[in-house]
């Protein structure tokens, strides 16, 4: 019976992931960025349930990615589709842009394209035992979902930088491209709780948490940005 036990919780991130479609489509966006909260939490223990029951299986690791491109791929890949609806526009005096809006509101589609090749990698990558290549799927997930509250709770500058066309049109491209790049991140993953060894790791959690005390929902976004830059930082520095 416990064998089952990590699956289920797999099978339940899944299940909010296409709720989280659902609610997306309906324009129910902060209901759609709960439900992909709720996945992430599943999609944690169940990796911690089954390192807990000892029950690792092939099926629970190809199920878990599968779960994951839903829930980390498609369900905000279609947040950003409604976002992109209701803010890529390019002004009443230019019709002659309506081919290129449409062209372009697709953009976002391509956002569980590449989480399907991130995962893909992934699985099959032996380097990503300690660290990531590439920006893992719920980091970028969360960025996602950030937007909508951040929309609706401000701050303001941060809404008018969301709202942007400019905006809309480069972050599908730029975040597609990260999720698959040849550029090294660190893993929130504790060996220890020893402060040798984890500095980075306890320094990037303390900022995050002042961006969130401070930002609140932005802080969410800040945090994601900080991820990818200090892993960069990193990543460059050791390599000189």
């Amino acid at each position: 019976m416990k064998k089952h036990i990590p699956n289920a919780i797999t099978s339940a991130n899944l299940f909010m992931g296409c709720l989280a479609i659902i609610a997306a489509l309906e324009n129910n966006l902060e209901t759609a960025a709960w439900l992909i909260v709720g996945s992430a939490i599943a999609d944690f223990f169940d990796g911690f349930a089954a390192r807990l029951l000892k029950v690792h299986s092939e099926i629970g690791k190809q199920l878990d990615s599968l779960a994951d491109v839903v829930s980390f791929g498609v369900a905000p890949g279609m947040i950003f589709y409604m976002l992109s609806q209701e803010y890529l526009y390019f002004g009443n005096d230019f019709p002659q842009f309506v081919p290129l809006i449409l062209t372009l509101s697709y953009l976002p589609f391509l956002i569980p394209v590449f989480s399907a090749v991130r995962l893909a990698k992934f699985n099959i990558d032996t380097r990503q035992t300690d660290s990531f290549i590439g920006v893992p799927t719920p980091a970028n997930a969360l960025f996602i979902i950030s937007i909508p509250f951040v929309l609706q709770n401000g701050p303001d500058w941060a809404e008018t930088i969301f709202s942007s066309r400019y905006f809309i049109i480069a972050y599908p491209i730029i975040s597609s491209w990260l999720l698959v790049a040849e550029l090294p991140l660190f893993a929130l993953k504790f060996k220890s709780f020893a402060w040798k060894g984890n500095e980075v790791r306890f320094s990037f959690i303390a900022i995050s948490v002042a961006l969130l005390l401070v930002f609140k929902f932005f802080g969410i976004s800040l945090s994601i940005l900080l991820y990818v830059l200090l892993s960069t930082y990193l990543h460059y520095t050791r390599k000189s």
